[in-house]
């Protein structure tokens, strides 16, 4: 007989014993453990811990809250728990590129990623179709500078109504707010090239192949009000070389960009990052 399974994951200052207290807490509960990692900062003296269980007990998400608050309370954690079946509501946000949207929705609707997509948006009309063909709502928000409120807004609407929880920017080439980004930090990841900083601007994958760069690679982070600057969840690197045309160089690119942010996506879901600060411990 299979029973619910939920994640716990926790953040608080480092000591003796919190492993001992989440696992007696649990056993308590009638609760057995499937899988646990834990991490410890040096640094700073923060303790991070991811905790996967199946409630054999019988309790339910919000008993099992209440037996955790005690214990949370008295360790100064920050601490969350998560049904491990329910899958993360999702918006994806996309312009003029959709290599990622549609690696995003292919894995999504393959059972590869635990997520729900509730909506694509974008600034151009060119992915509806790709959109309706996996059974999406389309979303067309065009900004410029003057309506970027009005169209941020707009967004807001669309996410509330579909309850979604993560957005994901699958090559979105508009900077989204300060205050966007605040209301939802930890929940925004953007892909790029890793070029950056010395290939920014238009056409980066030509300016590589002019001087000859001999890796491709690809970052996945939160979005934060510092343009690229979020925390890091995962990145890839792929080696070319003198032989490749601009072209192979774009291919190779869309490649690890679209593998990249299915791993922080994949990840986010399943509650493996957790943020330190202006990094990300992301347990595997």
């Amino acid at each position: 007989m299979s029973h619910p399974t939920y994640v716990l994951t926790l953040s608080c200052p480092d000591a003796i014993g919190i492993v001992a207290d989440v696992a007696t807490l649990l056993a308590e509960a009638g609760c057995n453990i499937l899988e646990s990692a834990q991490h410890g900062d040096a640094g700073n003296g923060r303790f991070f811990m991811r905790t996967v269980f199946e409630s054999a007990g019988g309790l339910d998400l919000g008993a099992l809250e209440r037996r955790i608050a005690p214990v949370a309370q008295r360790r100064r954690m920050d601490a969350r728990l998560f049904d491990a079946a329910r899958k993360t509501p999702t918006a994806i946000m996309v312009s003029k590129f959709g290599h990622c949207l549609n690696d995003l929705m292919f894995r999504w609707r393959t059972g590869a990623l635990p997520i729900e997509i509730k909506a694509v948006v974008s600034n151009h009309e060119d992915f509806r179709d790709l959109a309706g063909s996996f059974g999406v709502p389309f979303h067309y928000l065009p900004v410029t500078a003057d309506t970027k409120a009005a169209q941020e807004a707009a967004l807001e609407d669309i996410l509330a109504r579909g309850g979604v929880e993560l957005v994901v920017l699958a090559r979105y080439m508009q900077i989204l707010s300060p205050a966007f980004c605040a209301r939802r930090a930890g929940q925004i990841i953007n892909i790029h090239h890793s070029f950056l900083p010395s290939f920014k601007g238009a056409k980066p994958y030509h300016r590589a192949y002019e001087r000859g760069v001999k890796l491709i690679g690809a970052t996945a982070h939160y979005v934060t009000e510092d343009l690229d600057e979020g925390p890091i969840i995962e990145q890839a690197v792929e080696r070319v070389g003198h032989q490749l045309s601009i072209d192979d160089y774009i291919a190779v690119g869309r490649d690890v960009e679209a593998l990249v942010l299915a791993r922080a996506v994949k990840w986010h879901a399943e509650h493996r990052v957790l943020l330190n600060g202006v990094r990300a411990v992301v347990f595997g």
